[in-house]
């Protein structure tokens, strides 16, 4: 397959001129990529501004209402806000059930309706219970759209810049993760926009994907899925695992990471406030979170430029390694200025893990099946993100911040011994697999691309 994928580029003089494929610029040149990616991030914006702002909100709400610790309500928040994950089975049987246009905009719109409803909510003196209702209920539209979303990525483009368009759409996910918090105190400080405000910009930008879904070929459901049973739909998911065992194991190593190694993800604000002595509520922290955000995007995009041509089934192990060793020294410190340095690393180390996966799992996983593969893949990964939030707000609570990300980083050389990808692929190899955009008609979405289908 390397062999016919080589002779067909030397063949074709416009191609040999081109981006190299599987870099990100290869994956950029497609529209319809273009258009998704520009909305989606535009609307990650707005959803890590309200994401910067909410959990410390939680923590003060908490701290001034009594009733229950303030690290662990705003790990239940974030339980909210990425719980809903759990459901993602079920979501992932309407991914590849139903046309994917109206049931991501039918997310889209969800999530607008109740994030107004949060921005009305917090304009006041919310319950406790209240807050976490309507976090919920935005959590629950993020997780039903989750699957069909990750799964019409690979319809964007051909199988031969899949993994160009994976590390864009990690950048895109972290660099919203920059700009939000960045736009925040912008938007404090200058014009005086508070939490109610910022809420309300949130709801707007989930137009913007709207807009982009109907630019777009979102792509269609397999037409095979017809003839299955519910619990065969259901379960498919699971048999694709259990059949390709380097599939399989990374959905072993992804939820491990995700609840032994990310805690710290959700309980920023505490580490902020306990450790580093930072008020989460001001700028420092904002500022803070964003150069987070910056080592996460750009450890995303490294997979697809300068670690391009590196083996993505052994790049997991190496930044685990170096995640375990970056935690270490992030549990140690005492003040925000050399926390700026070390939390961008934590954060480059993070995505690298995460999209290094990402890319083998959707090069391996039947396209048939697509949608529920990577709806175990939201459940083990972000649906254990909220649980090992809420768990590590109650043992800072008890413990201290400082030994709860020691055990993170312990966590993360183990895992590593778990993640030998290649040496699982060598001993059981399964062929890459194409997409929908290589077999698109001359001229279509993807036009140019190879049918490499084993």
């Amino acid at each position: 397959m390397t062999d016919t994928l080589a002779s067909n580029t030397a063949d074709d003089p416009k191609r040999r001129r081109g981006p190299r494929p599987g870099t990100a610029r290869a994956a950029w040149a497609h529209r319809d990529f273009r258009v998704m990616w520009i909305g989606s991030f535009g609307s990650n914006v707005g959803t890590w501004m309200q994401n910067v702002i909410l959990p410390p909100f939680a923590y003060k709400l908490a701290e001034r209402t009594g009733g229950m610790s303030p690290g662990a309500y705003s790990g239940l928040i974030i339980v909210a806000q990425l719980g809903p994950m759990l459901l993602a089975p079920i979501a992932g049987e309407l991914g590849d059930r139903f046309a994917r246009r109206p049931l991501l905009v039918l997310c889209q719109i969800e999530q607008l309706i109740f994030s107004l409803v949060l921005a009305w909510l917090v304009s006041g003196q919310p319950s406790k219970s209240a807050l976490f209702l309507v976090a919920l209920a935005v959590g629950i539209g993020s997780a039903m759209q989750g699957p069909a979303w990750s799964a019409m990525i690979p319809n964007l483009v051909p199988f031969r810049d899949l993994q160009g368009a994976i590390s864009l759409n990690s950048t895109m996910i972290n660099g919203s993760r920059v700009v939000g918090p960045l736009l925040v105190v912008a938007l404090s400080e200058f014009l005086g926009i508070g939490v109610p405000g910022v809420f309300v910009i949130n709801a707007v930008t989930y137009l913007f994907v709207v807009i982009a879904l109907f630019v777009a070929h979102p792509g269609r459901a397999p037409a095979s899925l017809a003839k299955e049973t519910f619990t065969q739909r259901l379960s498919a998911g699971v048999r694709e695992a259990r059949r390709n065992p380097i599939v399989g194991r990374i959905l072993v190593v992804l939820p491990l990471f995700s609840l032994f190694c990310l805690p710290y993800v959700g309980q920023f604000q505490t580490i902020a406030e306990r450790n580093l002595g930072t008020d989460s509520e001001g700028g420092t922290y904002r500022w803070l979170y964003a150069t987070w955000g910056l080592g996460a995007c750009l450890g995303g995009l490294a997979i697809s430029t300068i670690l391009a041509k590196a083996d993505k089934r052994v790049l997991p192990r190496v930044f685990l390694v170096a995640f375990g060793a970056t935690m270490v020294v992030f549990a140690h410190l005492t003040r925000p200025a050399p926390a700026f340095p070390v939390g961008f690393l934590l954060g480059f180390c993070y995505f690298s893990i995460t999209t290094s996966m990402v890319t083998v799992l959707q090069q391996r996983v039947d396209p048939a099946v697509r949608a529920r593969v990577l709806a175990l893949y939201f459940v083990g990964f972000g649906g254990t993100i909220p649980i090992g939030s809420w768990i590590g707000g109650w043992l800072m609570d008890r413990w201290g911040v400082t030994p709860v990300l020691n055990l993170s980083a312990v966590a993360a050389v183990l895992i590593a011994g778990l993640a030998s990808f290649k040496a699982i692929d060598e001993r059981h190899p399964v062929a890459d697999v194409g997409t929908e955009a290589d077999a698109a008609p001359p001229g279509g979405p993807g036009a140019g691309g190879m049918n490499l289908n084993p």
